[in-house]
């Protein structure tokens, strides 16, 4: 379900080829939907569509966030398209990730709306079973694009229905409450209305537990703090009803806790009762790129791979930052922490890297067609997301939280701690999820990206990178978005 169609919000969107009706090759088009609808496959083809957006969350996930975290202290070799957002520049509204991520999540919405206006003008033709769960599949789908771009830039426009590119240019950033409210909308009725499970070549599609998973994560980005200006925190404390939802996973679903760390990343076990959700590659249909997007060139030369097959980022390097090297090495009670050397490539002369996903033996056809599902959201992610709860006040004991952690920390071969914070928490978080994407939006949800990034930069005796200000905790508008209608928005502060 891989596209390379990347499209501005204001133009006027591709038709898809009504010979072959692939949907997973071009967005699909309220122009031809009275002529492609009718029957169940053509439903299915335009929902499997919905999904194609997915395949750009991985590069989001690490240059936007991995990258923007403490957990690198990356080394450009020039004038690199991702340095503004390593280093905390203002000038970065014309970075292609960051345009590529406003245009993608958009291209998804635009996508989901024209099958959620096709289901409600021609729904008619499907069985009420199918109706509702493809109802349910994209509404997943909408309200996980509209939270990358809330969590990315704060406002953004709210578009719930298909509109041409004239009536899109009179849209507004909509108040992030407001675009939050069809996020939890979308993701209640997901969650009432998908299965529990799938089965054969459904793996993959959300399930009603990963619609409760990231309804629960709503929740707690929205209860995180506002740092006074129009982020995804509002400060809403809605703890107790995100722990809730976490609790149903926990208790009542068919996921559960891996007992070996390396194991939930392995090429030979995706799908694993680990996952909760995860993007779907497969090598030679869509492959994944980004095993090799934070990996050194000369690595791939080490590996007898040529240069062409890596990242094509010349001689940068992204090394693991320091801090969090000791943080590995330091963090035992007992034992030393698994998790290192499997995540970390530690003997390497340009410094360690992030290795997690990478297997040389299980390489597709190219650096950018990696065999390998890319997770969104696991079950030891749900523990510990119910202990972040606890901690902020929803129901449960410090002994519950120390026991989350512990059998975390044990699975690790680190031993037990006692009395967890919510620093020590986003230290195991910070430990576990190394290259999963997760670390910057944790640090803004918890409070602490303004503070810990600062000390950070002292700790590890940083001068490349910025001071780091309450207005970086999102990114600017897209300055392809400002200009194509001049006046309609209003470029975040502290953005040039």
């Amino acid at each position: 379900m891989k596209t390379k169609t990347y499209l501005s919000l204001f133009t006027l969107l591709l038709i898809f080829s009504s010979c072959d009706k692939q949907l997973d090759q071009l967005p699909v088009s309220s122009l031809a939907t009275e002529n492609f609808f009718t029957n169940n496959n053509d439903f299915l083809q335009a929902v499997n569509g919905v999904y194609s957006q997915l395949s750009n969350y991985p590069s989001q996930a690490l240059w936007l966030s991995e990258m923007r975290s403490d957990n690198l202290n990356a080394t450009s070799d020039g004038n690199r398209d991702w340095d503004g957002i390593n280093n905390f520049t203002p000038d970065i509204a014309t970075t292609g990730f960051i345009s590529t991520a406003w245009k993608a999540n958009f291209n998804g919405i635009y996508n989901a709306n024209t099958v959620l206006a096709a289901l409600e003008s021609k729904g008619s033709i499907l069985t009420v079973a199918n109706a509702t769960r493809y109802q349910a599949e994209v509404k997943f789908l909408r309200a996980f694009y509209y939270f990358s771009l809330v969590r990315t830039f704060g406002q953004v426009p709210l578009v719930s229905t298909v509109k041409s590119a004239a009536e899109v240019a009179t849209i507004p950033r909509s108040p992030v409450a407001d675009v939050y409210a069809l996020i939890e909308s979308d993701l209640q009725f997901a969650a009432s209305n998908l299965p529990a499970s799938f089965t054969g070549v459904d793996l993959g599609r959300p399930t009603s537990y990963a619609a409760k998973g990231l309804l629960g994560l709503v929740y707690l980005t929205k209860s995180g703090p506002t740092y006074s200006i129009s982020g995804p925190g509002l400060n809403s404390n809605e703890y107790a009803k995100a722990a809730a939802l976490f609790d149903q996973i926990i208790t009542g679903s068919p996921y559960s806790f891996g007992t070996s760390y390396t194991n939930i990343f392995s090429y030979s076990n995706e799908n694993n009762p680990e996952v909760v959700f995860d993007v779907q590659f497969a090598s030679s249909l869509n492959g994944a790129g980004f095993p090799s997007h934070l990996v050194p060139v000369a690595y791939w030369t080490g590996q007898g791979i040529s240069n062409s097959y890596g990242n094509g980022y010349g001689a940068s390097t992204f090394p693991v930052s320091k801090s969090l090297v000791t943080s590995y090495t330091t963090n035992t009670v007992s034992g030393t922490d698994l998790r290192y050397p499997f995540n970390v490539a530690t003997a390497y002369t340009v410094g360690p890297f992030i290795k997690k996903y990478i297997d040389i033996s299980k390489k597709g056809t190219s650096g950018k067609d990696w065999p390998v599902n890319f997770i969104v959201l696991r079950y030891t992610d749900i523990l510990l997301m119910k202990a972040e709860c606890i901690l902020h006040g929803a129901a449960g004991t410090q002994a519950d939280v120390d026991a989350i952690v512990n059998r975390v920390r044990n699975r690790a071969g680190v031993g037990s701690i006692a009395n967890v914070t919510l620093e020590t928490l986003m230290q195991e978080r910070q430990r576990e999820f190394l290259g999963e994407g997760l670390r910057w939006n944790d640090l803004v949800r918890s409070g602490l990206a303004v503070t810990q990034m600062n000390a950070w930069r002292t700790a590890d005796a940083i001068t490349k990178i910025n001071p780091i200000v309450a207005n970086y905790v999102i990114y600017p508008v897209p300055a392809s978005e400002l200009q194509t209608v001049p006046g309609l928005y209003t470029q975040n502060p502290g953005y040039n």
